[in-house]
This record gives structure tokens, C-alpha cells and sequence, in this order.
């Protein structure tokens, strides 16, 4: 009776029509669309205050396939939870969080930093510099082991790989670039453009000449028949294509792609070696994967032995508070950027962004957060392959440190993708209370904050054993 009444209550409050936008195609490249059924239906039992602001929302934001009209409203958050914003206070586990929230949500350190640095020096035009931003140039050079000795900040990860994008050209004379299918970069026209997911490429028109593409290193789905061992194939057509266009300014890549899969040691030594080779520059994309995540090491390219020509930053470097994101390269760059603006953002060297950013790589240190995501993973790793053992549709689980990656299948033999299957899971999840990420449609990608209680994981693994108990059922009975 609740469903209908809100149900109703929602139609008059915003039309339905307005709302969703059906479609017979749905793009599942990140499968968490806001154009679905099963959207339409979790929305519908939402409280009277949600449906409200989603009202609102709905009314004077631009409509997208992924974010407006909105899933829900929040009011607060704190730690790995996040809170609704109805009378009720729904609370959620959140294990997705846009991949800003390794230090947690509303972390008190991170906020006495910044509400320090606002009563001092909130702002610093482009035209100064200040001590925040030096001690925090200089403590991620120092993190790379002064490998990567120049920095440039900027507000966004866009931005930053816009930067990273200019600087392989001043430095290359060149202008064409390698980068992976179903990879993201940001979403602004030279990011769509080395970007790989057609979600935000179709239908816009020209993107950069030069935009090369190759499969990612994938041997769960290799196109090259890898059968689960990395053969290397991947890395060779990406030789291939430098030998044939002999011009190419720079491989980009994130070093773990967010399916997610960390190829192994070898294919990033053979692709630095590549580029070596012939004169391209290698941006590596550590935006929504760095600062611990991985488990091993503060920056994720360090947990392969080499050295990008150009680190990409953003995202959690701002403490999941404050947007910031940071480009770093090599010594060698300064000569050729030095008589052309490659930033010249307003708030390239914000002070409270600054702040934010140091007491965040603070913070990871203090707390020890790697080692802590490395055990933290092995345990998440263990009890989501024991769920594997009975669940069927689940064909693959695989991880790197509080990075894991379920995916989903609709049958064993040809590894059909179970898109249906886990856009199922993430609804029945969320009602009760585990937020996550889906990925090419049937991935559930977790991604808790890096200091989440062992007592949240297993809230977490709990809950999904019940959803897919569900889920697996409803199969069993024909309901999907």
C-alpha cells in the first residue's frame, strides 16, 4: 500500500514521463543508468521528504543518463556511511563514494586542516604562490622517491588529464595517442577522446584527431584467448601500432583499470619499455585508484617497478571534501613548458585545496591505511570467493587491496554478461542498505574508504549473500 501511495504521490510531485527517459537501448557501459525499470520502481518507494528534493533536483538541473534525475537525497555522512535525507534518516554503506573517500567521509582531520587554512589564507590569486601549496608539491614529489619532480595542480581530474594531454605534446612535438577501450578519463572532449567508453563518446561529433584505441589487458574476457595468463598479446598490437605510425605523443592508461584488473608486472614493464622505444610519453591515470588504495603502495604505478613520464592525481586527494587533482612528471618537461600556460586554472594553487591534500597523504600515513587496505582486501577477497562457491552467476572475483570487482555472468560456458543479474543486486542492495558501483553493466565494483571497520565489511558481505540468495532464486523460478 506504501509502494502505491508513493507511487502516486510521486506523479503528482513530478510526472514519471519527466523523470525517465525509457528507452529500448540502454547504454550499460557503467550499467548504473538512471533510465532503467528497476530505477523507476526503487525511486517510487522513497520517502515523501526524497521525493521532494528529487523534485527540485529534477526541475533546474540538466537531465543525463547517469546522474539528473538523481537517485536519492542525502542530508549527512560519516565514515562509510552515508545518510537520507527523509524523515526516516535511511542509512547507507557506501561502497562506491565516486572514489574520493579513502580517508572516509567527513573525516574530522581532514576539516580542522581546511577550517584552519580558511581563517589564515582561504584564497591566493594565480599570480602568488603560498605555503600550502609548496609543502604539498614538494610532499609528493618526495612520495614518488623525486621521480617525478615537477607538479601542477588544478581543480578537477579532467583538468589534470587535459594538462597531462598538452604536456605530452609540448614535450613530443606529436600529437597522437594510444589509450585503452572502456577505459575513463573525465568527461570534457579531449578525455572522451582517449576515453573508451562510447556512453560519453557516441553522438558527439569530431572528437581529437590521432584518438588510437587498443583492448585492455583483460584475460577474464581477453580478446586474444589468454585463458586467465597475460600472454602479452595486448601489449604487442600496442607495439604494433607504434612501429606502424611512428608519431604517437603518448600511451594513457590507468595502471588498474576500474572493471577491476591489475594486469600483471610484466605488461607494464613491456609497455614502459615500448614507449622508450619509440619516443612516446607514458601517462598513467591513477585519479580514482591512488593514495593506498591498492594495498601495497601510495601511488598504484609503484607497485610495478616503473616510472610514468607523467602521474595523473585527483579525486580522494582532496580528503573527499574539496576538489583538487594534481599532474606530476619528470624533470624533463620543465624545459618545454616553461613558455606556454598548460594550466592557468583560478585556483591552481588554492590554499585550502592544499591543505585538504596534505593532511589527507597525512592522514594515510598516520592511520597506516596501505597495510590496513592490504588486509582489509585479503579478507573482503576471501569471503566473496566463499559466495562464489554457491552462487553461480557469480563467473569471476578478482581485486587489488579495498579495489574488488565481482563479476556477474548469465551463463558459465560462454560468459554471457549478467547485466540483468546485477542491475537486480545493486536495487536489492541499496534497499537494504550497500551502495556500489556496477561496471560494463555486470560488474559490482567495490570500493569502501580505506579505514572501514571489519564491522561494515561484514555488514556488507552479509548483505550481498542475502541478495544474491534472492536473486539466484528468482532465476530458479523464472523471474529474470
Amino acid at each position: 500500500m506504501l509502494s502505491k501511495i508513493k507511487i502516486s504521490l510521486f506523479s503528482k510531485v513530478v510526472p514519471l514521463s519527466h523523470l525517465f527517459f525509457f528507452s529500448s537501448k540502454i547504454d550499460k557501459s557503467e550499467g548504473d543508468v538512471n533510465i532503467s525499470s528497476l530505477r523507476k520502481e526503487f525511486v517510487s518507494t522513497l520517502d515523501e521528504d526524497v521525493l521532494e528534493l528529487l523534485k527540485e533536483d529534477s526541475k533546474y538541473f540538466l537531465h543525463q543518463s547517469l546522474s539528473t534525475p538523481c537517485l536519492s537525497a542525502l542530508k549527512s555522512c560519516s565514515g562509510s556511511k552515508l545518510k537520507e535525507a527523509g524523515t526516516g534518516g535511511f542509512q547507507y554503506l557506501d561502497f562506491h563514494g565516486n572514489s574520493v573517500h579513502q580517508v572516509g567521509y567527513r573525516n574530522k582531520y581532514i576539516i580542522h586542516a581546511i577550517k584552519k587554512q580558511m581563517t589564515k589564507l582561504p584564497f591566493s590569486p594565480r599570480r602568488y604562490t603560498n605555503k600550502p601549496a609548496i609543502k604539498l608539491a614538494k610532499k609528493l614529489v618526495e612520495s614518488t622517491d623525486k621521480e617525478l619532480t615537477r607538479v601542477l595542480f588544478c581543480p578537477g581530474g579532467t583538468s589534470a588529464i587535459g594538462i597531462a594531454l598538452k604536456l605530452a605534446r609540448v614535450a613530443t612535438g606529436r600529437y597522437k595517442t594510444i589509450s585503452l577501450w572502456d577505459s575513463f578519463h573525465g568527461a570534457s572532449l579531449d578525455a572522451i577522446s582517449v576515453g573508451g567508453e562510447a556512453m560519453f563518446r557516441k553522438n558527439i561529433g569530431p572528437l581529437l584527431p590521432g584518438s588510437e584505441h587498443v583492448p585492455p589487458c583483460d584475460p577474464y574476457r581477453c580478446i586474444y584467448g589468454c585463458g586467465g595468463k597475460c600472454s602479452l598479446k595486448c601489449a604487442d598490437y600496442v607495439e604494433y601500432i607504434m612501429e606502424k605510425e611512428k608519431d604517437i605523443a603518448a600511451f594513457i592508461a590507468e595502471p588498474i583499470r576500474w572493471t577491476p584488473y591489475a594486469p600483471p608486472k610484466e605488461y607494464w614493464k613491456r609497455i614502459r619499455k615500448i614507449c622508450d622505444k619509440y619516443g612516446a610519453k607514458l601517462i598513467l591515470d591513477e585519479i580514482p585508484n591512488s593514495l593506498g588504495r591498492n594495498g601495497e603502495t601510495l601511488f598504484t604505478y609503484q607497485m610495478y617497478d616503473i616510472v610514468p613520464d607523467i602521474l595523473v592525481l585527483g579525486k580522494g586527494l582532496g580528503g573527499g571534501i574539496l576538489p583538487l587533482a594534481a599532474v606530476l612528471c619528470k624533470e624533463e618537461f620543465n624545459k618545454k613548458a616553461k613558455k606556454i600556460a598548460l594550466g592557468h586554472y583560478t585556483h591552481e594553487k588554492n590554499p585550502v585545496l592544499c591543505a585538504a591534500g596534505l593532511a589527507t597523504l597525512k592522514y594515510i600515513k598516520k592511520k597506516e591505511l596501505i597495510s590496513k587496505a592490504k588486509e582489509d582486501g585479503k579478507y573482503l577477497m576471501e569471503k566473496l570467493n566463499e559466495l562464489k562457491k554457491k552462487y553461480q552467476i557469480i563467473g569471476d572475483i578478482r581485486g587489488q587491496g579495498l579495489l574488488v570487482g565481482i563479476e556477474l555472468i548469465a551463463d558459465k560456458e560462454y560468459k554471457k554478461r549478467g547485466t540483468k543479474e546485477a542491475e537486480k543486486m545493486l536495487y536489492k542492495c541499496l534497499k537494504k542498505g550497500l551502495s556500489f558501483k556496477l561496471t560494463m553493466g555486470n560488474i559490482i565494483t567495490l570500493c569502501p574508504p580505506l579505514n572501514i571497520t571489519r564491522e561494515d565489511l561484514d555488514k556488507a558481505i552479509d548483505i550481498l549473500d542475502g541478495c544474491f540468495q534472492e536473486v539466484c532464486l528468482e532465476i530458479k523460478e523464472g523471474g529474470i
